[in-house]
């Protein structure tokens, strides 16, 4: 709860963001790309956050990856 608090009023905005990075299989995988095997990584700070290919749009960081892909699979059903 601390962090989260520190965050929010010294952390980074986000606002800058890489080329969404794709892994390939067998390859070594980061938090943020287990749930949708894309990241992207904010410039400033170097966080990473799971990447919606599909949609073209940051999955929420708040999401478990199980839930980022549920969400995910429940928009493409729709």
């Amino acid at each position: 709860m601390l962090a989260k608090i520190t965050d929010l009023l010294f952390g980074c905005s986000h606002k800058h963001y890489s080329f969404p990075i794709t892994t390939r299989a067998g390859q070594r995988r980061s938090g943020a790309a287990m749930a949708t095997g894309t990241y992207i990584v904010c410039l400033d700070c170097g966080k990473e956050f799971a990447y919606d290919w599909k949609e073209m749009r940051v999955v929420s960081p708040d999401l478990k990856p199980a839930a980022a892909l549920a969400e995910t699979a429940e928009q493409n059903a729709a």
